[in-house]
């Protein structure tokens, strides 16, 4: 998959994805990331990209020619499989079940907002989707287009060293099933300050372990998002 992200902050993406699985699977090849700054697509000598909104109001909104202009640059003739996604704080919550959908299109284009928000001309007329990580306003959308590249990524074939990794993540409809939270989890030693690991995970009975950590997904995701249930 190649995902292209348009942003007027191009150095934000030198750190998130110089690390871990994203950093690894680009190095094999399993992925691209084609970073794009806004700014080359105007053609004043100040690069603008924002102006005042019609009606007033507080901040500056992203002007519409120079997204659409970098969009069709970027893809002249965009197929089916080439989503484009515009970051807002007004979008349809992002979620696991959106990632997978999201994982099987052949390249992603990610418009991350700025300043007051996007002319709406692009949310209606150009991108796919419009998309929010959560129910609160970041500063702009750069962050939100490394969350959204990371959990997508994870989920293509060979980025996790263990194919089944993912669907035992939390929220996925596999794995324990129901979109829960994922089981506790324990590890060496079994005995840490006299808190100790459960017996059942100690015995080697793959079908008790199985029952037990559903039985610990269930309790968990009630315990702290009953929302899920």
């Amino acid at each position: 998959m190649i995902f292209h992200v348009l942003t007027i902050f191009p150095d934000f993406f030198v750190g998130p994805f110089a690390h871990g699985v994203v950093k690894r699977a680009q190095d094999a090849g399993l992925l691209q990331i084609r970073i794009h700054n806004l700014r080359d697509w105007t053609f004043d000598r100040h690069k603008t990209v924002d102006d005042r909104p019609f009606g007033g109001g507080e901040g500056m909104v992203l002007k519409p020619e120079p997204v659409f202009l970098a969009v069709e640059s970027i893809w002249p003739e965009r197929r089916p499989d080439q989503k484009v996604l515009l970051l807002s704080a007004q979008g349809r919550r992002f979620d696991q079940a959106m990632a997978n959908r999201l994982s099987s299109e052949a390249g992603l284009l990610l418009i991350c907002g700025r300043y007051e928000g996007v002319d709406e001309r692009v949310a209606a007329h150009l991108a796919d989707d419009e998309i929010s990580i959560g129910n609160y306003v970041l500063s702009g959308g750069e962050l939100a287009a490394a969350v959204v590249i990371d959990t997508v990524a994870r989920l293509l074939p060979g980025v996790l060293g263990n194919e089944t990794s993912a669907a035992f993540d939390s929220f996925q409809e596999t794995g324990h099933g129901e979109g829960l939270l994922d089981c506790p989890h324990w590890t060496r030693p079994a005995d840490f300050r006299g808190w100790k690991t459960p017996e059942v995970l100690l015995n080697g009975n793959h079908e008790e372990i199985r029952q037990f950590r559903k039985q610990q997904a269930v309790e968990k995701t009630r315990r702290l998002r009953p929302d899920l249930l």
